[in-house]
């Protein structure tokens, strides 16, 4: 048997120990609402800073459409210039064609002018395909028929009835060609 001295000892201790265990609770409660506050504030400070960083984003890409399209102007301006002097040879080509009888002038007005054009393209970057005698490769040729020929290998071009053009590495046109095949014997 235990004394009564001892037993209430013991609830003492039962409760000192409750009161201690409920101050360490609360105070592990405290801590964790703390904790939690803090981490709102940080998470509203990453959601501000994420804010800023979008309309900053976004004000890039309305500034970048800006100066492309600025960019965009400036250089169609400068090739629309260049095609007023080939304009302006037209009109020219045609006033001495009406004006005068020379055919040879209206002739020699209108290869100025088409010189003057296939500079201006040859300047914005275009080439002609060559064609004519080469090889005929269907990424720079379009076969609109064969012709039976002995003046030229099998799969030749031998004859271009539309020119064809490169702009920058580019294929923008193929050429329209015959293309050659043997004469089959009978």
């Amino acid at each position: 048997m235990t004394s009564p001295k001892s037993e209430e000892e013991k609830e003492k201790k039962e409760k000192e120990s409750e009161n201690g265990k409920g101050k360490s609770l609360e105070e592990e409660l405290e801590n964790l609402r703390k904790a939690l506050e803090e981490e709102r504030k940080k998470s509203e400070e990453y959601l501000v800073r994420l804010k800023y960083l979008q309309a900053d984003f976004e004000n890039y890409q309305k500034r970048v459409k800006k100066e492309i399209d600025e960019a965009v102007r400036v250089e169609v301006e400068k090739l629309i210039l260049k095609f007023l002097n080939v304009l302006d040879n037209l009109e020219l080509a045609l006033k001495v064609g009406k004006e005068s009888s020379d055919k040879d002038a209206l002739i020699k007005g209108v290869e100025i002018t088409l010189k003057g054009l296939e500079e201006v393209l040859k300047e914005e970057g275009l080439t002609r395909i060559e064609a004519e005698g080469k090889p005929f490769n269907p990424a720079f040729h379009e076969a609109v028929e064969n012709i039976q020929t002995d003046n030229l290998p099998e799969n030749f071009v031998v004859e271009e009835l539309r020119k064809g053009y490169i702009l920058r590495g580019k294929v923008i046109r193929p050429s329209m060609v015959k293309v050659s095949k043997p004469i089959q014997q009978k």
